[in-house]
C-alpha cells in the first residue's frame, strides 16, 4: 500500500487504498482507465483473496487514526470515512465467511470479469494490442486461481448452488464455441503486425477456459448437485449489508415489496385497459409484443437507443440537470453474446477518454419492442446510471477517488437509476400507454425482485392476501412461476433473472429499496425548503456527493 503520512485524513487514506487495490486488481485499474493495468489480471486464488482482505484490514487501521485528526469531522472527510469503513467492513465480513470460495453466478464471477474486461481494454494502437496479448496469455493462470478457490470451497463444504453452476457451465460452453472461442473472436480485430501473437495468445486463453469448464462439469457440478440454491437468513443478511450499505429489516423490506406489488398492479391494469380494453397487464404486453412499436435489426436498435439517450440529454440539460460537456457523452453498444439477459452499463474512465456505455444483450433476437426499451434506457443511460457515475467521475477532485469509483454502493446506484425511471415518468417522457405500461412492468419486476429474492432465500410465507399461492412458502420453483406470471419478458429472461437472484443474494433488492431512499430524501428536502425547493439544484448536489450507503443516503439527501 502506498505510504501515507500519519497526518493523512480519511480521503487520503481512501485514495491510497484505491492505488493499492489496483495493484491487486488490474481489472479495476482498466475500468478506471489505468493503461498500466492492461496486460494483467487479478489473482483469484485463496492467497489472492487474502491479500485483498489484508489490504482492507490495514486500511481500516489507518482510518482509525485518520478520524482522530483535526479536520476529519468536516462534511467531505466524514462522508468519505463512513463510506470507506462501511464498505471495507462489509467486504471483510463476506471474506471471513468464506463466500469468496463459492463465487458462481451467471452475472458476476471471476470468469465473467476476465472476459468482460477485454471489452473495455484500450485497443487503439499496436502497443495497446500488445498489452491485450499479454493479458490473454494470463487468462489460464487467472482462471486456475479461481478454480483453486472453488476447490478449497469444496473442502470446506462451502458450495455454490447447482442451478447457477449448471448455467455457468453452459455459458462457458457458449464462450468456447465450435470453431473459434470468444477470445479468438475478440482478438481477430487486432493489427496484422501482431496477428500471430494475438492468435496464439487467444488460443491459450481459450484453453484455460476449456480447462475450467471441464473441471466444473466433471468435478464441481457433481460435488454440489445436492446443495441448496438458497442461502438462508444469516448469509442473506451478510450479503444484504454488502450490497445495500445498511442492516435491513428484511421482514419489513419483504412487506414493502408486496405493498409496491399491489400499488403497481392497480396502475398497470389502468394502462392495460387503454391498450386492449378488458385485458389484463400481461395480456396487453403480449399484444404489444406482436402489434406494438418495434425496432428491427441489431444495428438499428443500437442507433435507436443512442438517439434516445442523446435526446434525453438535450431535453434535460439546463432544465432539470446542469451537465458538464464530458458528462453529456454516452455510447450505446450491443453486449457480447454468452452473458446474462439483463442490459448493463459501464462507466467512463477517470479521464473520460473512454465514455460511459450502455450494453444491450440481444439474446439472438433481431426484433425489439419499444415498450421494453425506453424506461430501461432511462435507467441504464440517461438520466440513470450514466448521469450518476459520470458525474462522480467529473467531481472526483472535490470528493475522493474512492468515493467516485470503487466505493460505489449497489443500492445507491441502482436506487438512483430506478428513481431516474420514475423521474422521467413524472416529467412526462412516457406520454403514451405503450411506453408507460412498459415502465410499470419494469417497476413491477423490481418489486417482484424484493418479494422473491428475500422470500426464496429466507423461505418466507406468501401473504394471505396474495393472488398467488397464499399461505405457501417460497421455493425457487414457485418464484419462477410467480415471475413468469407477473412479467412481460420472455421465459429465458425470467430463468436468467432467477438464477441471478439465487447466486447473488441481496443484490436485486437494492433497486426498489434504494429508490425508496432517494424518494424519501427528496421529499424531506422539499418539505424543509418549501416553495424555495429547486429540483435541478437538488439533483446536481445529490449526484455530486459520491457514493453513500442507505444508512447515510436519506440523511445526506434530506440536508441538501
Amino acid at each position: 500500500m502506498p505510504d501515507t503520512s500519519r497526518s493523512a485524513l480519511p480521503r487520503q487514506v481512501a485514495d491510497a487504498y484505491v492505488d493499492a487495490f489496483i495493484e491487486l486488481d488490474p481489472i479495476t485499474g482498466t475500468y478506471l482507465g489505468d493503461k498500466k493495468s492492461s496486460g494483467f489480471l487479478p489473482d483469484y486464488s485463496p492467497a489472492g483473496q487474502e491479500a485483498v482482505a489484508a489490504l482492507a484490514r490495514e486500511t481500516l487501521a489507518r482510518l482509525d487514526e485518520a478520524e482522530k485528526l483535526p479536520g476529519a469531522e468536516s462534511g467531505v472527510e466524514r462522508r468519505c470515512g463512513r463510506l470507506l469503513r462501511d464498505r471495507l467492513t462489509a467486504q471483510l465480513a463476506v471474506h471471513e465467511a468464506k463466500e469468496g470460495l463459492r463465487t458462481v453466478s451467471n452475472l458476476s464471477s471471476p470468469a465473467h470479469e476476465v472476459r468482460s474486461v477485454f471489452t473495455v481494454t484500450p485497443t487503439e494502437s499496436e502497443e495497446d494490442w500488445a498489452a491485450v496479448a499479454q493479458r490473454l496469455r494470463g487468462v489460464p493462470a487467472a482462471l486456475d486461481g479461481y478454480r483453486a478457490s472453488l476447490a478449497l470451497g469444496l473442502e470446506h463444504k462451502v458450495y455454490a448452488g447447482p442451478r447457477a453452476t449448471n448455467t455457468v457451465i453452459g455459458q462457458f460452453t457458449e464462450w468456447i464455441g465450435t470453431e473459434r472461442n470468444w477470445f479468438e473472436e475478440f482478438a481477430a480485430s487486432g493489427p496484422d503486425a501482431l496477428r500471430a501473437e494475438l492468435d496464439e495468445a487467444a488460443r491459450i486463453a481459450g484453453e484455460g477456459l476449456v480447462a475450467l469448464r471441464d473441471w466444473m462439469r466433471d468435478v464441481y457440478a457433481p460435488a454440489v448437485a445436492g446443495a441448496p440454491d438458497t442461502v438462508g437468513r444469516e448469509c442473506y443478511a451478510r450479503w444484504s449489508r454488502y450490497y445495500n450499505g445498511t442492516d435491513l429489516d428484511l421482514d419489513e423490506a419483504y412487506a414493502y415489496g408486496w405493498a409496491e406489488y399491489h400499488r403497481l398492479l392497480a396502475e398497470m391494469k389502468q394502462e392495460a385497459d387503454k391498450i386492449l380494453p378488458g385485458a389484463g397487464p400481461w395480456e396487453a404486453l403480449a399484444h404489444l409484443d406482436v402489434h406494438g412499436k418495434h425496432i428491427e435489426g441489431e444495428e438499428e436498435v443500437r442507433v435507436w437507443l443512442q438517439n434516445l439517450m442523446d435526446e434525453a440529454i438535450a431535453a434535460l440539460d439546463g432544465t432539470h440537470f446542469e451537465l458538464a460537456e464530458r458528462v453529456r457523452k454516452v455510447e450505446s453498444r450491443i453486449a457480447p453474446p454468452g452473458g446474462a439477459a439483463a442490459p448493463y452499463y459501464t462507466g467512463p474512465s477517470e479521464d473520460f477518454s473512454r465514455p460511459g456505455r450502455t450494453w444491450l444483450p440481444t439474446m439472438g433476437a433481431d426484433r425489439f419492442p419499444v415498450y421494453d426499451l425506453v424506461s430501461t434506457w432511462y435507467h441504464e443511460g440517461v438520466p440513470g446510471h450514466h448521469l450518476q457515475i459520470a458525474q462522480w467521475a467529473h467531481v472526483a477532485d472535490q470528493l475522493s477517488r474512492y468515493q467516485a469509483t470503487i466505493g460505489g454502493v449497489n443500492a445507491n446506484v441502482e436506487g438512483w437509476a430506478l428513481y431516474a425511471e420514475r423521474l422521467m415518468d413524472e416529467l412526462g417522457f412516457l406520454p403514451d400507454p405503450e411506453r408507460r405500461l412498459g415502465y410499470l412492468d419494469a417497476q413491477m419486476m423490481r418489486a417482484c425482485r424484493v418479494i422473491v429474492d428475500i422470500g426464496m432465500h429466507l423461505e418466507l410465507e406468501i401473504p394471505k392476501d396474495s393472488p398467488f399461492r397464499p399461505g405457501e412458502r417460497w421455493t425457487p420453483e414457485l418464484a419462477e412461476e410467480f415471475f413468469n406470471a407477473h412479467s412481460g419478458r420472455p421465459a429465458d429472461f425470467v430463468e436468467s433473472e432467477l438464477t441471478r437472484y439465487l447466486s447473488l443474494p441481496g443484490q436485486a433488492i437494492g433497486y426498489k429499496l434504494g429508490e425508496r431512499a432517494w424518494l424519501l430524501g427528496r421529499e424531506n428536502a422539499r418539505r424543509a425548503h418549501g416553495e424555495a425547493f429547486d429540483a435541478k439544484a437538488w439533483h446536481m448536489a445529490a449526484l455530486s456527493q459520491g457514493s453513500l450507503g442507505l444508512d447515510d443516503l436519506v440523511d445526506e439527501l434530506s440536508k441538501l
